[in-house]
């Protein structure tokens, strides 16, 4: 029976959370761990600390049903999952310091038979150091299943994605690869495959470097569009006629924790032969500091008019739409870069409550004060905002 299964999910954040509350209803008894105390506490009392729809009934069903408690440190279990961050060290060089850190954490626990699964987006290479780092804290990894299972998500979908979409397992043996599979077929309607583990971590970094560089080809058209005197969007729109044409949107950048980041994993053990997915990325970075430009331009321009320093309103600063997640965000580091140039312009982001560091206004009021609003992130309560002011709009929120 599942609830004869325990599972303990180590990092409680954006997958972590959701998976974890999704097999604890599914029947499974599991075990959240974090290493903040504050997370830890919110979800204990059946509470979240992220947005994502319909997370909070899924965490607050688990628990008050008793299938799911979040603790700081794991405790033994049948099968543990690690669902850490693997951020870039300065120079994008790759860090998977959480993922060494919670598999150092979990080795005194894992026990015969257990399976270890990594879903954390990694570089290629590091499930096979995760077998490493458990031997070196004493686990017999020949006695353990470890495999590698990267997220596929979307936020704002991560509930609905995490049953429907396909996965691959990728096994450090063929035993490990076939037991995980049998694993997620108890939850996952999609397909699910199997491979090696190098392959599947390179499947993931390969699909978000697949985004990442077709997203440049859009942020490219909209400097050359800019250059040229075009509507961009308009452009974009007309191209896509084309029965075999499918041009993404373009935007303020690329952010979150997936598409800004995994592209480098790939160039940074690829060198010389990643040539066009480290130009995706320049491209990429090149539309944030672009667009920062073009802010400073209209704020100066304004000034000379007016003879004052106009307010600017950034409306704003998830990495994308409707969700409140501001990892890698473009629209945050505009946003930061305004400020250290002295801008000081009103933040927007309804999806947050409040910031440990910058104050947030309401959309319409800070759209009330403004001279120039600046539409960076396309929320859905942007679409239909009454603005007198001089807008900039680097997402197309008002071409919806």
């Amino acid at each position: 029976m599942l609830s004869d299964l325990k599972i303990c999910v180590v990092g409680l954040g954006y997958i972590g959370l959701p998976s974890a509350a999704l097999l604890a209803n599914r029947g499974y008894q599991v075990q959240g761990v974090d290493i903040s105390p504050e997370v830890v506490a919110t979800i204990n009392q059946g509470d979240i600390h992220i947005v994502e729809p319909d997370l909070d009934s899924f965490v607050h069903s688990a628990v008050h049903s008793g299938h799911l408690k979040a603790s700081l440190q794991p405790e033994p279990a049948d099968i543990f999952i690690l669902a850490v961050p693997t951020p870039f060290h300065e120079g994008f060089v790759p860090n998977i310091d959480y993922v060494i850190n919670a598999t150092r954490a979990i080795a005194p626990v894992v026990k015969v038979g257990d399976l270890v699964i990594l879903e954390s987006t990694s570089p290629v290479g590091t499930t096979e150091k995760v077998a490493q780092t458990l031997r070196e804290g004493g686990v017999d990894t020949s006695a353990v299943h470890i495999a590698h299972c990267p997220e596929r998500v979307l936020p704002g979908h991560i509930m609905r994605e995490l049953v429907e979409n396909d996965r691959i397992v990728g096994g450090v043996t063929p035993e490990a690869g076939e037991k995980v599979e049998a694993f997620y077929r108890t939850f996952v309607s999609g397909e699910v495959f199997v491979t090696d583990a190098r392959t599947a971590e390179m499947a993931k970094l390969t699909e978000n470097s697949f985004r990442d560089v077709n997203i440049a080809f859009a942020n490219e058209l909209s400097l050359l569009s800019e250059k040229f005197g075009i509507d961009v969007w308009e452009l974009i729109r007309l191209a896509n006629r084309h029965p075999r044409v499918n041009i993404l949107q373009p935007g303020t950048g690329v952010g979150g924790h997936c598409i800004a980041v995994d592209p480098w994993f790939i160039v940074h053990e690829g060198g010389e032969d990643a040539r066009l997915i480290r130009t995706g990325r320049e491209v990429n970075t090149r539309k944030t500091e672009w667009v920062v430009e073009k802010i400073e331009e209209e704020y100066s321009r304004l000034k000379d008019q007016q003879g004052r320093d106009p307010v600017v309103a950034c409306m704003g600063l998830a990495f994308k739409p409707n969700i409140d997640d501001l990892r890698e965000s473009p629209a945050l580091w505009v946003f930061q870069q305004l400020v250290a140039a002295g801008i000081q312009p009103l933040a927007v982001e309804p999806n947050l409550k409040k910031h440990a560091s910058i104050t947030l206004t309401p959309w319409q009021e800070a759209a009330d004060q403004a001279d120039i609003v600046v539409y960076l992130v396309a929320h859905r309560e942007f679409q239909k905002l009454d603005v007198a002011a001089k807008v900039l709009d680097f997402c197309g929120v008002t071409k919806k």
